[in-house]
């Protein structure tokens, strides 16, 4: 059995974007990178300067209303108006964490919903940004996963979750720059919306975007080995990989994208990345499951692993969510995995929990999938199984 590409869902009606808050019938300026915007509005007779005003008004001041945007002619905002539109996702609500992590609901059309997540640091404000609605990988141990698959984001999708946490921030690149990375790592696996993903990601590290260094901004992949090796064509970004287990029958037990892009075949492809841009390394992401993947024999084998590439290994404590089978490695059994990899010359970190309070930590993201995939119905089937026999 092998992982499905999901097909293409079916655009949603122009009443039920607009409900949400979403483009509808005219192009939606957030889908369009500084290229892409230039050839838009010169099909509007404009000149290319004229769409990188319209840059900075939407990404640098937060401006989505042609009329305020001062330094263009009034004929011209007049014709903008008419002809396209600047819409951020509908937000449905936001929550706080204790530790400030701030995560939003935000709507999509038919009753679906993303999740995105900011978290501040001392010295960075990382964003977390969903590039699917729902996942259709099955993971076992993502909270997402259990909640199906509806659909692909469009670009303005992905870039109006950066657009809203920026200007919640009141961040202005080059001035007030409080977000200072973004990671594709919320809902759905990003490199099966490549197109939409790539474009999203243009306009996040475009100065007249939001101005992020080509390094910090991370696309984080299960593993699909060609589309690896097509972004690394196309794009110059950080690359995480979450791997999860060191070898192939555990990690195909976790998750079934491995039965067709196997380990090797996954560490070669990170290799062939690497060696496109001098000083690239891989992050490996390992979430810690108690019992499962966090022996020291596992440590060992990840060891071997990480040898093949320039990496480094991001240890994650598993975080819980409701009807799951797996629980999080102690403490202990965490720090005496990291120290194996450590003593072996492995840089490996350990990821702070954080936002877990509010369901936003890392595997925790959910939102409201219509799913087309019944992944919800067999997951709420095996959750009643399991009730059913501890009764």
């Amino acid at each position: 059995m092998t992982a499905a590409t999901p097909a293409p869902a079916a655009r949603p009606s122009a009443t039920a974007a607009r409900a949400a808050g979403l483009a509808s019938g005219k192009p939606n300026l957030f889908g369009h990178d500084r290229n892409g915007l230039r050839a838009l509005l010169a099909q509007l007779g404009e000149k290319p300067y004229r769409a990188d005003q319209v840059m900075k008004w939407m990404y640098h001041r937060h401006v989505t209303d042609f009329a305020q945007m001062s330094d263009l002619g009034k004929a011209l905002r007049d014709k903008l108006a008419q002809a396209v539109e600047i819409v951020p996702p509908n937000t449905i609500f936001e929550k706080q964490a204790s530790d400030g992590t701030h995560k939003w609901l935000l709507g999509m059309d038919g009753g679906n919903a993303i999740e995105a997540v900011f978290i501040p640091e001392t010295s960075r404000g990382t964003l977390c940004v969903s590039s699917q609605v729902g996942c259709a990988l099955a993971c076992q141990f993502c909270s997402t996963g259990a909640q199906g698959f509806n659909r692909n984001l469009s670009a303005a999708e992905i870039v109006g979750q950066v657009w809203i946490a920026a200007r919640h921030l009141g961040n202005v690149p080059h001035h007030q720059r409080k977000l200072t990375n973004v990671v594709m790592m919320g809902m759905g696996e990003p490199l099966l919306n490549f197109d939409n993903v790539v474009t999203a990601m243009s306009v996040m590290r475009d100065d007249l975007g939001f101005g992020l260094a080509n390094k910090r901004v991370t696309l984080s992949t299960a593993g699909l080995v060609p589309m690896i090796d097509k972004l690394g064509e196309v794009a110059d970004v950080s690359l995480a990989v979450s791997l999860h287990a060191p070898n192939d029958e555990l990690r195909s037990e976790l998750m079934p994208i491995n039965r067709k892009y196997p380990i090797k075949a996954l560490l070669e492809a990170c290799l062939r990345y690497t060696q496109r841009r001098a000083r690239t390394t891989i992050t490996f992401e390992y979430t810690m499951l108690k019992g499962v993947n966090d022996q020291p024999a596992h440590a060992r084998q990840l060891v071997k692993l990480m040898r093949k590439v320039p990496s480094k290994v991001n240890l994650i404590p598993f975080n819980t969510f409701h009807g799951t089978q797996f629980e999080r490695s102690d403490e202990a059994v965490i720090r005496a995995f990291q120290k194996i990899l450590l003593d072996a010359g492995v840089l490996t970190t350990v990821r702070r929990t954080r936002g877990d309070d509010i369901d936003a930590a890392c595997g925790q993201l959910k939102g409201q999938v219509v799913d087309r995939t019944r992944r919800q119905e067999e997951f709420r089937r095996k959750l009643e199984g399991g009730v059913a026999d501890a009764a």
